[in-house]
């Protein structure tokens, strides 16, 4: 019921004309609600039309949904739920004469309802994690034991025909020799001139003819349940390859932040309940007397998918690779507990390109070509008897060494995708041949220095946003449209920063900017096409970004409810966020001069009266390992509230570190410590008093607001000055009442070697 938990989100949003459009009278939300499992359990996207020949499955279905609605009515405690459901199901037999009707109105009901999560992150961005149309065999739900119930039932009423076939051939045997024996009697009484009575004789002729018609009925309907059950088995395994694939592909997309459930519990039952019905199903079909050869191809088949199929990588190795570096990875095999015991199970992993990635279409293909050298490459497959799993771990694997294939023009080797591919030979007990199994990772990019790590992501997260579920492995798109790259956006931020806030559309047109370097891009850009290129180029600004507030513990400031950092938003959009805020007013955002710096933008007095937007010179990483974010705002006294109206001390006093100065009573000084001083401040009583032309690399930048033509920094890098970085040693007498001057002494902050 994934699509239904998923439309509960998107419910709220909807306006009433759209929801009764949607659920008719004919089919209520309240028949979609309470049937929601077995609805999209249900394969509607069978009937057409056109296919007259359907109708006695769509009874059948009718039939169904009445009959559930009545179970449930009957079930419900509550007098007024139990009233409604019974006049349902009454309502539904409204379809008898036409149950056709009632399968294509479920049919376009689901699909209505994709069509509408698939537009819900344009019209609603509060719903971006739910956008994407999910899968008929979503994940989210277990097993389907209806089916596999069903299938066991047929299980069990061929193997009930069989013995009633076996004890109707008992009794058979029994008629006939007690006819023989009769037969002998008659001879002997007609020889010796009696009259023998051929009632008795008569008697046994019928049963055995009774008998020997029972035995053809019976046996006529083992072989058609058989073959029913041969087909239902090929539908419910079906399904579960394709729920396999989903779970391979909700994997593949957790790494840009897509919500996953790795449990693999229920995906191994089903596996093991489908090897079961396939084993009995084998077993009766050799009972079967006479051989069925269709069955058996059949059943094999099935048996080499599902032992084939059930290879998982648990663990993914990690997309960028570093050679020489230590990382480790876990395949899983699903039907573990069914391996033969015996010779060890040993996986054997290696690393191929994307050209043999692709010749691995047929089972049994192994790479010809060694690309990469593997260390620790091999693994035993072992069963965990708490976890009830049967995993195989790669431990400490390293590649030493790569192959790079020849590339073209501007490509680079951050570009080139590999994967690792793992291999090993298993039997299964029950079965007389043992089976190859195989399974390729997910792409990983390797690389030999940590300057290229930026690249490798952006390659990876191309590669994960804009793939398709059943490509040639590794195809993507070489351009897509900028809304199908926001939403890749909004949840890569929402993933690391943990937060459930989207980013805004200050923040989609500040990003818009730069991946399209166009700084007065307006309009709906929307679907304007974003290249691989521009996207590789833009990345560094994300990344960069991101990992500031990461690397600087600032994760829980980004996009909370208090929104103590803004985020990504160009300068020109700040008159509008700031404009009718007081002086002092202030936010924190992503610099778009300084990658990774994090900048204070905020309101003060300009020289004529008005109001002007000053942006501080922005923080980089190397500055915030030296004095936190937190303290630095400690510091400014000018900035008094975070947008939009929050006391600064009220939000951020949590995240001030500074502690009065203790004294080093073994030195005889007092501790040293950094201020931030911006502009002119430590010579200045206020910032606002300077009027030294503007310098591009000053430390202060302004925007005038209401005053185009006036724009002072605090500041400018004159030859005097121009070593006084944005922060300053707090001036802290020394021994001897003396004062440190870094100006008057270049050699260093003390006078000489005697202090």
């Amino acid at each position: 019921m994934a699509q239904w938990t998923q439309m509960k989100q998107l419910i709220p949003y909807l306006a009433t004309q759209i929801l009764n459009e949607l659920y008719s009278p004919s089919f209520p939300m309240d028949v979609r609600c309470y049937l929601a499992n077995w609805i999209e359990e249900q394969r509607w996207e069978d009937f057409e039309p056109e296919k007259v020949d359907q109708e006695p499955q769509a009874l059948t279905l009718l039939d169904q949904i009445i009959s559930c609605l009545q179970n449930l009515a009957g079930q419900n405690p509550n007098v007024v739920e139990r009233m409604r459901l019974q006049r349902i199901s009454r309502n539904m037999n409204m379809f008898r004469s036409q149950p056709f009707q009632l399968v294509l109105t479920v049919r376009d009901v689901l699909r209505k309802e994709r069509e509408l999560l698939s537009q819900a992150s344009t019209q609603f961005p509060a719903l971006a994690r739910f956008s994407q149309p999910p899968a008929q065999d979503s994940m989210a739900a277990a097993p389907p034991t209806r089916d596999v119930d069903l299938l066991v039932l047929k299980v069990l009423e061929i193997q009930d025909c069989r013995q009633q076939i076996h004890q109707l051939q008992e009794e058979l045997n029994w008629e006939r020799q007690n006819y023989e024996s009769m037969q002998g009697t008659l001879q002997q009484t007609q020889t010796n001139g009696m009259d023998p009575s051929m009632s008795e004789v008569t008697k046994l002729q019928t049963n055995i003819k009774q008998h020997e018609y029972n035995g053809q009925v019976i046996a006529k309907k083992r072989v058609q349940l058989l073959q029913e059950a041969v087909s239902s088995l090929e539908k419910c395994q079906s399904r579960l390859i394709n729920r396999i694939k989903a779970w391979r592909w909700e994997q593949h997309q957790a790494t840009i932040g897509h919500p996953f459930d790795d449990n693999l519990s229920p995906l191994q039952t089903w596996c093991e309940q489908l090897l079961g019905v396939n084993g009995k199903l084998r077993q009766e079909v050799m009972l079967a007397g006479e051989p069925i050869p269709e069955l058996q191809e059949r059943l094999g088949r099935l048996l080499q998918t599902l032992i084939q199929s059930s290879l998982m990588v648990d663990k993914q190795p990690p997309q960028v690779i570093k050679t020489q570096s230590k990382f480790s990875t876990t395949v899983r095999y699903l039907l573990g507990e069914k391996v033969a015991p015996g010779k060890p199970v040993l996986f054997k992993a290696q690393i191929i390109t994307e050209a043999q990635a692709r010749n691995l279409g047929q089972l049994g293909s192994l790479p010809s070509e060694n690309v990469g050298e593997l260390i620790n490459n091999t693994a035993i497959l072992e069963h965990n008897t708490s976890g009830k799993s049967t995993c195989a771990t790669f431990r400490n694997m390293s590649i030493k060494k790569i192959k790079r294939a020849d590339r073209k023009g501007s490509e680079s080797v951050t570009e080139e995708k590999f994967a690792l591919f793992f291999t090993t030979e298993i039997s299964i007990t029950g079965c007389d041949i043992p089976y190859r199994i195989q399974m390729i990772s997910v792409p990983v990019v390797v690389i030999v220095h940590g300057s290229q790590d930026n690249n490798a992501l952006a390659t990876i997260i191309w590669d994960c946003a804009f793939s398709e579920p059943e490509r040639i492995p590794f195809l993507v798109p070489e351009r897509v449209p900028w809304k199908q790259m926001c939403r890749t956006l909004n949840s890569k931020f929402m993933s690391e920063v943990g937060t459930q806030r989207c980013l805004d559309n200050y923040n989609q047109h500040f990003l818009a900017q730069k991946i399209f370097d166009k700084p007065d891009i307006a309009g709906d850009y929307s679907n304007m096409l974003v290249s691989w290129a521009q996207f590789n180029k833009g990345f560094h600004l994300w990344d960069y970004s991101i990992g500031s507030i990461e690397h600087n513990n600032c994760v829980s400031w980004c996009f909370p409810s208090s929104r103590l950092i803004f985020g990504f938003i160009g300068k020109q959009h700040l008159h509008l966020i700031l404009k009718d805020r007081p002086n002092g007013t202030f936010l924190l955002r992503f610099s778009d001069s300084e990658i990774g710096g994090i900048t204070i933008a905020y309101v003060a007095p300009s020289e004529n009266g008005g109001q002007k937007i000053q942006n501080i010179q922005p923080s980089t990483k190397r500055d915030l390992e030296i004095r936190s974010l937190g303290d630095r705002i400690q510091d400014i006294d000018f900035i008094t509230h975070v947008y939009p109206d929050l006391p600064k001390n009220d939000v951020f006093r949590k995240y001030y570190t500074d502690n009065p100065l203790p004294r080093d009573t073994t030195s005889g000084y007092l501790v040293v410590s950094i201020q931030t001083k911006v502009g002119v401040e430590a010579h200045c009583d206020s910032p606002q008093r300077s009027e030294t032309p503007q310098d591009n690399n000053s430390a202060f930048y302004s925007m005038d607001q209401g005053n185009g033509a006036s724009a002072s920094p605090f500041y400018s890098l004159s030859p005097n000055n121009q070593f006084q970085p944005p922060f300053q040693l707090a001036p802290v007498p020394l021994q001897g009442g003396m004062y440190p001057d870094p100006l008057s002494n270049p050699n260093g902050l003390f006078p000489g070697p005697d202090m």
